[in-house]
């Protein structure tokens, strides 16, 4: 038995092409935002995991001894730096073109 190719045949080939291809563009342009999520999610998770244990211990009691929003100074500033009242008078001046 021997089939011959028609044009029907060949054009409705196309179309289940072209269906299939703008179909799947369409589900990606919805699916991927939360794809990306994901990967993005599990990335976070690897990095975490290979580099969070890598702390030492007392800053790992620091931070569990922080509450959220409370502000910590870890190095109070010098105060002994003061002025020196030898160098001058500020004088203010204008560039004269």
């Amino acid at each position: 038995m021997v089939h011959e190719a028609s044009l029907m045949g060949l054009l409705r080939t196309i179309l289940i092409i072209l269906l299939i291809w703008y179909g799947l563009k369409i589900l990606s342009r919805i699916f991927a935002p939360y794809l990306m999520k994901f990967v993005a999610k599990k990335a976070e998770e690897r990095f975490g995991q290979q580099f969070g244990g890598f702390q030492n211990h007392s800053q790992q009691r620091k931070e569990q001894k922080q509450r959220e929003g409370e502000t910590v100074i870890d190095k109070m500033p010098n105060r002994e730096k003061t002025s020196n009242d030898k160098v001058g008078e500020y004088i203010d001046y204008e560039e004269i073109d």
